[in-house]
């Protein structure tokens, strides 16, 4: 099947919350449907029965430089290009929505899939709390 990235596809305020715990994350339920309400824009992949099966975001102020989050792809619908379609495709809006630089923070695992996508492996910090 081909499975097609839309951006701002309707999505329900629990697809997402479910997807996050499909790929062992906390599902953050209080984040629905604020994050909708304040990032730049969203994408996400349906599957033939309408699953929502893949989901990332970009967010940020508006200006040149935004950053991509939540990057997800069902365990079983991994492997299948979906994940780095769903990232070149936050990538093509980002440039239309006028932002000449995007981030994404990964685990080093993680390193060629980003790669893959377009982006410049770089040294960063990570302050949480």
């Amino acid at each position: 099947m081909n499975y097609k990235v839309i951006i701002n596809i309707p999505i329900s305020n629990d697809e997402v919350p479910e997807l996050r715990e499909h790929v062992g994350w906390g599902r953050r339920d209080g984040d629905y449907p604020t994050l909708f309400e304040r990032c730049n824009f969203w994408a996400g992949v349906r599957d033939e029965n309408n699953k929502l099966i893949a989901f990332g975001y970009v967010c940020g102020m508006g200006l040149e430089h935004g950053y991509m989050e939540d990057i997800i792809v069902h365990p079983m619908y991994q492997g299948r290009g979906i994940g780095v379609g769903l990232v070149k495709e936050l990538l093509r809006e980002s440039e239309q929505f006028g932002l000449t630089i995007v981030t994404v923070s990964y685990e080093k695992n993680k390193t060629n899939f980003y790669k893959a996508c377009g982006f410049t492996p770089g040294s960063g910090g990570l302050w949480q709390a």
